[in-house]
This record gives structure tokens, sequence and C-alpha cells, in this order.
């Protein structure tokens, strides 16, 4: 038996096209997600908040308040999620109480994961 042959009868033994997929669950998420943001912050400075809301994204409550200040370039590229509670809760707690918009953390949560 060929190879594709062998991969179309294990595909149709496995029904994948009427499976429902597992999908990860919001902790997890928030996880990768933490873990991500991290490691892309030690390869140089994160785009500034500014520039992040003049590209057309949202900033969640806390980045709002942070962006609004007074504060040099610096601080601006810095995340701050890392000191956020929000961070904290949704990679602890299935269906955090995380409400606010443009939070990616809340988007983990609100899909029902």
């Amino acid at each position: 038996m060929d190879d594709d042959r062998w991969l179309e009868e294990l595909a149709e033994a496995a029904d994948f096209n009427t499976a429902t997929p597992e999908r990860a669950p919001a902790r997890l998420k928030a996880r990768i997600y933490s873990a991500l943001v991290s490691h892309q912050s030690e390869t140089g400075p994160l785009l500034s908040l500014a520039a992040t809301k003049a590209a057309g994204s949202g900033l969640c409550v806390f980045e709002q308040a942070i962006a609004s200040l007074p504060l040099g370039e610096g601080i601006g590229s810095m995340n701050p999620c890392r000191v956020c509670h929000a961070r904290v809760l949704a990679e602890r707690i299935d269906h955090a109480p995380i409400f606010w918009p443009h939070c990616p953390y809340a988007g983990f949560h609100r899909s029902g994961d």
C-alpha cells in the first residue's frame, strides 16, 4: 500500500471531518501568551503603547492609563501585562472574572474554554 492511500485510510478511520477538535483551556492559552510576549521582549523593546494604539489595536484599561501618563518611551514599551492582576487570574483560574475590553486574557476566557 502506498503512503498516500495509507494516510487517506487513516484519516477516514479517525473521521477528522466530523470530529469536534478539542480546544486548549483558557489557562493554557494565557500561559502561552505570557511566555510569547516575555520572549518577544527579551529580543528587544516592544512596540510602544502609543504606537500600538496608532496602529489600530485597542488598549486595555490598564494600558490606556499608562499610555495617558507623561512617561518616557522606555516605560511605554514595557509589557504592563506582567504586573496586571488579569494575567495572574487568567493563568491560574478557569473562567477568570476579567471583563474589560481589549484585554487578551479576558478574550481567552470569554471564548468559552
